[in-house]
This record gives structure tokens, C-alpha cells and sequence, in this order.
């Protein structure tokens, strides 16, 4: 039986995981670390918190000593790091917290797992991946910058990221390298273009739009809205990580992408007519500083060398998410509240 630590577990992709996983995998316990910031919500679980392979642990990934106490408990084979700070706007606004949490946290990971790396007795520092802790890292393509009007995103591009949060995360995913390359840690990474589906914090762009549009509120729009992104199903996303800690290569990195260039305004656009309502709501903004303008995502590697597709249409899975949102009021309505911290709040205090 394998024992999985979910780091980041409580949030938009790394709840989605567990759901897959405990699905997909019911011999398999689960181990769900999360520090419960704004965009960590139990309400996420609810339906898996009694599930006997699902553990809740309120832990912060940068306090080593907690982190080492968990790895001592539990027999954990494998990590999945999701906990990361991740919007690109509060980068701007606070650094700080997305470095410490972003590469220091991936470090305090990394730590443990050599530290409870069962190692082979003739060599401190094997390079065979035996029973011992595999470390998988969760990364985005942003790390690799902005690409023009042609071209995509390959696993040999140099990392060029352009905000604090992109270059947070190309920093941890160098780190995560180096202690493969240095310690012979067991490791792999998976960068992905935007997600979107379930349980999405709604300062996101589509579960914003979709919110904004219900309660008739302003559609803010950065720029000409001409930024394009290649959407990926947060479904696949999971699908693609499971496939890689299982099937992939160790010290390799893989990228996942939807294959579906969209345009800002025409996901708004899509929402407002899903919806039913009058693109009057639209209302351009200011643009963001260094605003990537494209990204793409070649995902040849993890297709061709794994096997792995995304089996979402665009169409199919905007249709299924707005529908998502709109049977799930009171989700939204309790992070809009900030009720789900409130809650959560005193019963981990």
C-alpha cells in the first residue's frame, strides 16, 4: 500500500487529486497537509473526511520540525507538492510570502524526504529508486516566460519567468533538480498551462466571470483581454500526475498542457453567454504589470513517452464547470463571505 503525502491538499488542484486518488486508488492512504491560508478550504473534502485513508494534517510546509514529526509517523513513499502561493496579481502586491513559501517550503520538502529516503547500504547517495520517498513537484508553464505569436513551451527551454510568483516557482523547481542531481533524490516535475473546473478559488479568472455574471457585477478585463492561455481540465491535470508518479521517468520533468489556445475575452465572452447575460458587464482595466502575453504548451513528451491525453474537450469542460458553479451557490457563497475560514479556523485553532 502506497502512502501519499498531499501537500497543498485543501486547495483548487490538490483537492481534485485527492478525489482522483482515493477514486482511483482505494488501497491507498492519503495524507493531506495544508496550512489553511485563503485559498485552503475543507469544504473541498467534505465528502472524503471520513474516508479511513484520508488524513487532514494543519501544517505549514516552511516549519521543518512539523514537517519532519509527520514524515517520522507516517510511512509516506511518495510527496505530491501543491502548496504553493499561486496568484500572480498578490505577488505583485506581497512578495515576500510567495518566496518563503514557494522555495523554502519546496526545500523543507525535499529535507524530509532525504532524510526518510531509505537508502541503498552500499551507497549513500544511490541513484536506484528503490522503496524510498519520491518527490514529484507541481509547477506551471509560466515558469518559462512569454512566448510570442508562435511557438510553444518545451521541457529544454531555459526558464525565463517574468513575476515574482513564475520566478518562485522556477526557483523550487530548480531545487527540486538540484537535489536530484546532487543527492540523487528521486524526483519529478510536472508544469501545467491554467487549470480550471471545480472547487477553483473565485478570484480566478473563469470562477470570477462566472461569479461576477450571477450577481451581476462588473466583468474586469485586463488590457485588450488579448492574453492567450492554453486550458487544461483540472481532471486531466490530475489524471497527468498520477500518471507521471507512477509511469515517469525519475529526474524528469513533463509538461501538461489542454491543447486549447483561448483568449481572455473569449472565455469571458463564453461565460456571459452561457449565462445569459449582456456583455455591457464587460469593463477593461489597466493591464497587469509584465503581463505574459502567450503561452502554449507542447505536451508531446508525457503523450507520446506515457501514454497520457487530456480527455477533456474545451467545450465540454467549460459547459461542465459553469454548470459546477452555478449547483454550487453556497461554496461560493461561503468563500465570498470568508465564512469557510471562520469555520475552519476554530476547529484547528
Amino acid at each position: 500500500m502506497k502512502t501519499v503525502l498531499v501537500t497543498g491538499g485543501a486547495g483548487f488542484i490538490g483537492s481534485n487529486f485527492i478525489h482522483l486518488m482515493l477514486k482511483k486508488h482505494p488501497d491507498y492512504k492519503i495524507i493531506n497537509v495544508d496550512a489553511l491560508t485563503y485559498a485552503g478550504n475543507l469544504e473541498n473534502l467534505k465528502s472524503v473526511e471520513n474516508n479511513p485513508n484520508y488524513t487532514f494534517i494543519k501544517a505549514d510546509i516552511r516549519d521543518a520540525g512539523t514537517i519532519g514529526a509527520i514524515f517520522d509517523k507516517y510511512p509516506i513513499d511518495t510527496v505530491v507538492n501543491f502548496a504553493a502561493e499561486s496568484h500572480v496579481d498578490r505577488s505583485i502586491t506581497d512578495p515576500q510570502i510567495f518566496l518563503t513559501t514557494n522555495i523554502l517550503g519546496t526545500q523543507v520538502l525535499l529535507d524530509a524526504a532525504k532524510a526518510h529516503w531509505k537508502l541503498a547500504p552500499d551507497d549513500k547517495y544511490s541513484r536506484d529508486y528503490k522503496d524510498g520517498v519520491r518527490f514529484h513537484q507541481v509547477s506551471t508553464d509560466e515558469v518559462y516566460g512569454a512566448l510570442g505569436k508562435t511557438g510553444m513551451f518545451v521541457e529544454t527551454m531555459p526558464l525565463s519567468p517574468n513575476s515574482p510568483y513564475s520566478s518562485s516557482k522556477a526557483s523550487a523547481d530548480l531545487i527540486v533538480r538540484a537535489y536530484h542531481e546532487t543527492f540523487g533524490l528521486p524526483v519529478s516535475t510536472t508544469r501545467c498551462s491554467n487549470n480550471y473546473g471545480p472547487y477553483q478559488f473565485p478570484e480566478k479568472l473563469i470562477p470570477l466571470m462566472i461569479n461576477n455574471c450571477l450577481t451581476d457585477k462588473a466583468l474586469p478585463v485586463y488590457g485588450d483581454g488579448m492574453q492567450i492561455r492554453d486550458w487544461l481540465h483540472v481532471e486531466d491535470h490530475c489524471e497527468a500526475i498520477d500518471t507521471v508518479i507512477h509511469k515517469g521517468k525519475v529526474g524528469e520533468v513533463y509538461n501538461v498542457g489542454g491543447n486549447n489556445e483561448k483568449a481572455n475575452i473569449e472565455i469571458v465572452r463564453l461565460i456571459i453567454s452561457t449565462i445569459g447575460k449582456s456583455e455591457d458587464l464587460i469593463k477593461y482595466v489597466k493591464d497587469r504589470p509584465g503581463h505574459d502575453r502567450r503561452y502554449a504548451i507542447d505536451n508531446t513528451k508525457i503523450t507520446t513517452q506515457l501514454g497520457w491525453k487530456p480527455k477533456y474537450t474545451f467545450e465540454q469542460g467549460m459547459k461542465e464547470t459553469i454548470a459546477w458553479y452555478l449547483d454550487n451557490r453556497k461554496w461560493v457563497d461561503n468563500i465570498v463571505s470568508g465564512s469557510y475560514q471562520k469555520y475552519y479556523a476554530e476547529m484547528y485553532k
